[in-house]
């Protein structure tokens, strides 16, 4: 089954919504035409299933995926702004290509049109540069290059959640550099700063709402291929969290303790120490949600165990788990304290989507506990989630406090709770 006619994608609706990235306009446009689901899934490489969900609203952001769906569908790259160059309709040639003078015309008439307020006709849209050239050789300052912008883009990250396709398109830009000549020390220790990367873009797209499990097999097998045993561990610990917070406790425990079986205490390395804490405490988060309260105990003195928090963000992370074990454990005093002390130090580093998911819990405990300062909590929690460009903080966080909230009596916190609940399933 060959791709479909180009006339298929013409008309200005379907030139609009290819622009726009609008996979589920472009297959209704499609279907109008005639063209059903199920050829549509065979050839954009996707299930009937998935077809319908982006029909329904469902949005296609990953990169990889919407090149599959245009080179599958037969849409040159370019339309959807995945290219530029002989496909790019810019000229009426198609060739896309515009001298170095027209650029320079174009350029001042923008910068006319922007200054006197006018809208932008006729001026053509010049290409973006896509696909740089490759460095000839590889040194350390390349691998440096990919842990300062890993570290830069998990701030953001930390901050207001998300950002999946910034971690994603770094991620596909600079594994590129593993086919450059290199030492076998600068390519393992490359392909361990690419580890890290992929493990980050693989947790934005779970906190965004996104399947992200492409980056993290994408990072064991980078970390795999060069025994890099902090980024096996790092990637484990990771994937675990996505499975203990979407309803797999028991594949979860597996991962934590695979990943801890390969980690190897290094005196140089202090990030270590903090990881193994990481995977014992949410190794009692799994343990806690299947009911084994002496695994869940046991698990939590292990992590405290010979470890000290190098940050305000490790200090406030160990709290909000342990406030989640106790929580799930039925000790809410316990659980009190500790989503307190995280609320307070994810403020000391102002680390916003941790400091709202501290919030949440905080008031979740108060609420359940019958406490005055539930309702007052709860309310301020709420505010602060609905600025988070995270969906996993909505649907883990915000829907526990919204059924607590719904448990109690009184008009307003029924009203608080119906807000909590429209807030937690709205698309981002």
């Amino acid at each position: 089954m060959g791709p479909l006619d180009p006339e298929f994608f013409d008309g200005e609706e379907m030139r609009a919504a290819l622009a726009a990235r609008d996979i589920g306009t472009v297959y209704r446009l499609l279907g109008c035409q005639g063209v059903s689901q199920r050829r549509i899934a065979l050839l954009a490489g996707q299930s009937q299933s998935e077809v319908s969900e982006i029909l329904k609203g469902r949005k296609v952001r990953d990169v990889w995926v919407l090149e599959r769906v245009a080179d599958g569908l037969g849409i040159p790259r370019a339309w959807m702004g995945l290219s530029y160059g002989e496909d790019r309709p810019d000229t009426p040639s198609g060739k896309g290509e515009v001298g170095e003078d027209m650029k320079r015309r174009v350029l001042v008439a923008a910068t006319s049109a922007a200054a006197m307020g006018q809208a932008f006709l006729g001026l053509p849209e010049l290409a973006l540069p896509t696909d740089q050239a490759l460095p000839s050789q590889l040194g350390m300052r390349h691998v440096h290059t990919v842990a300062a912008v890993t570290e830069r883009l998990r701030g953001v990250a930390r901050s207001y959640g998300g950002q999946a396709d910034l971690l994603g398109t770094a991620a596909r830009l600079y594994t590129r550099w593993m086919q450059v000549p290199a030492t076998d020390a600068i390519k393992a220790a490359l392909a361990a700063a690419l580890a890290e990367l992929h493990t980050e873009a693989g947790w934005c797209c779970y906190d965004e709402g996104l399947d992200g499990m492409g980056y993290f097999t994408r990072a064991l097998r980078l970390a795999g291929g060069t025994r890099d045993t902090y980024g096996i561990a790092n990637a484990a610990w990771h994937t675990g969290m996505v499975l203990v917070r979407t309803g797999h406790p028991n594949d979860a425990l597996k991962q934590f303790q695979l990943g801890g079986s390969s980690l190897r205490p290094r005196a140089d390395d202090h990030r270590v120490p903090t990881l193994a804490a990481r995977l014992a405490r949410m190794s009692a988060v799994a343990y806690a949600l299947m009911g084994g309260t002496d695994e869940a105990t046991r698990h939590l003195a292990e992590a405290n165990q010979g470890w000290e928090p190098r940050d305000a963000f490790v200090r406030a992370g160990a709290h909000l788990v342990t406030g989640e074990v106790q929580r799930d454990l039925g000790r809410l005093d316990a659980a009190e304290q500790s989503a307190a002390s995280a609320v307070r130090a994810y403020g000391e580093g102002h680390y916003r989507r941790g400091h709202t998911v501290a919030a949440l819990l905080l008031a979740e405990v108060h609420v359940r506990a019958g406490e005055p300062r539930g309702l007052t909590l709860a309310h301020h929690a709420i505010e602060m989630v609905s600025t988070l460009q995270s969906v996993a903080a909505r649907r883990e966080w915000l829907m526990p406090l919204a059924t607590a909230l719904e448990a109690r009596p009184g008009t307003d916190t029924q009203e608080l709770a119906r807000t909590a609940r429209q807030i937690a399933t709205t698309r981002l």
